[in-house]
């Protein structure tokens, strides 16, 4: 018994004389690596979010990338420590990664698309935006979708491969926008006229701006009436309501003024035939 307990006890220090070193490095090396992630995952969100170009997730997945890269390379070097051959385990590691890329592609594919739109920013949350055959404001933005509401409050989930491999259309980019109106008045009616009232009309509304001015032309003389094509400048947050405004406006103004606005009609002359 004396004898069995003092080789287990040679066997155990014989353990801990071989591999105690080792032990004790790994576990520096985890305390320095964890330490380390820290530190990068702090570094990289700092250094970002000083720029205003960069979305506040896309700050979080890059300073979580950079924190999961050390946690690696330090998992690594830890069966490094062991005696592991880390070669042969990147290798099978990358070609599980390889695998797993061509089942999740389309998947993957959103998430670079995510990364791109977060980048590039075509849009910002709040814009009003035609893409990928759909429109609505822009509600969210991730790494896989892009989250739309219809003006009537459905909500539209767009994948973001589909967003960032179409044309955008972001009627919320610039801060002004130009409504166009169409007019008709009769052949009866005077131009001059007509022309003083539709000015009269735009220049009562204040969210009209001065700059550019506004245009009042003819644009076609139809079948059944004198058209005018009126273009009007206005802030974007006004666009709709003014639009929407005006075109009562106007028709209040021809019925005031006597100006007639007139339906497609046509006009018959019936030739009797002597003897008929």
């Amino acid at each position: 018994m004396e004898v069995s307990v003092k080789e287990t006890a040679d066997q155990v220090v014989a353990i801990v004389t071989e591999y105690g070193l080792d032990v004790i490095g790994a576990i520096a090396i985890l305390i320095i690596g964890w330490i380390a992630s820290k530190w990068a995952h702090g570094a990289v969100s700092k250094a970002l979010n000083r720029s205003d170009k960069v979305d506040a997730m896309l700050t979080g997945f890059f300073a979580s990338l950079a924190k999961y890269l050390v946690l690696i390379f330090t998992g690594l070097m830890v069966l490094s420590q062991f005696g592991v051959q880390t070669a042969s385990l990147i290798a099978v590691l990358g070609a599980a990664g390889l695998a797993i890329g061509l089942a999740l592609q389309g998947t993957l594919s959103n998430v670079a698309a995510g990364v791109m739109i977060l980048i590039f920013r075509p849009f910002k949350i709040g814009d009003y935006v035609e893409v990928a055959g759909q429109a609505g404001t822009v509600k969210a933005v991730t790494l896989f979708i892009s989250e739309l509401s219809t003006p009537d409050n459905v909500q539209i989930i767009v994948p973001n491969s589909q967003v960032w491999g179409s044309s955008v259309v972001n009627y919320s980019f610039h801060d002004t926008r130009r409504v166009d109106l169409a007019l008709g008045i009769s052949y009866e009616d005077n131009i001059e006229m007509a022309v003083a009232a539709i000015n009269q009309t735009i220049g009562a509304d204040d969210r009209v701006l001065k700059d550019p001015e506004p245009m009042v032309a003819v644009s076609e003389l139809a079948d059944s009436s004198v058209n005018f094509v009126i273009r009007v400048w206005c802030d974007a947050a006004d666009y709709w309501a003014l639009k929407f405004d005006m075109t009562r406006a106007l028709k209040e103004k021809m019925d005031s003024e006597g100006i007639s606005i007139p339906y497609p009609q046509q006009t018959v002359h019936m030739i009797q035939k002597s003897g008929g």
